[in-house]
């Protein structure tokens, strides 16, 4: 496990299961939204982006966190090893409802009010994003280790064992 994607919806958790795989392994973590977004909640362009997700992507070890669906399948083609927090929606929109008001390492800004459109988006996600996910997982299986979650519970009972 030396190069490390963490996926799924927004609220699930990745970037605490993230923090927790770097605490255990040491690997340097780096975050899509701080690659993507600015701190004024504008972001850089495609090309900045995949650009820096490039360089990052040629580094020897890293885990990183985050969806961005559109650059899935040039990370999971450099990945060795593959997080994907597959949870009920609801459990996602209660995480992100926790983390309101609060500042968090892996964002540029905090947030501080429900947005309509993101909500619709994790409650699309299910339909509208993840079978593609697991179609790529299926599609780059060899070679990578493959570890799929239901739960937070499933997650942190994972990590526990692990790293006895």
């Amino acid at each position: 496990m030396r190069r490390v994607l963490v996926i799924g919806p927004s609220g699930a958790g990745k970037s605490a299961f993230a923090r927790a795989l770097r605490d255990r392994t040491g690997l340097p973590l780096y975050y899509l939204d701080l690659l993507w977004h600015r701190p004024d909640k504008t972001h850089i362009s495609r090309e900045e982006f995949d650009e820096k997700l490039a360089a990052l992507l040629n580094e020897p070890e890293w885990i990183v966190d985050g969806n961005y669906s559109r650059t899935l399948e040039t990370r999971l083609l450099a990945a060795d090893t593959v997080f994907l927090l597959d949870y009920p929606v609801e459990v996602c929109l209660a995480g992100v409802a926790s983390r309101r008001g609060k500042p968090r390492e892996d964002m540029p800004w905090i947030e501080t009010e429900e947005d309509p459109a993101f909500t619709a988006w994790i409650r699309a996600f299910p339909a509208e994003t993840l079978p593609e996910i697991y179609r790529l997982l299926e599609k780059y299986r060899e070679g990578r280790e493959i570890h799929v979650f239901h739960s937070r519970r499933e997650a942190e009972s994972w990590l526990k064992g692990a790293f006895l």
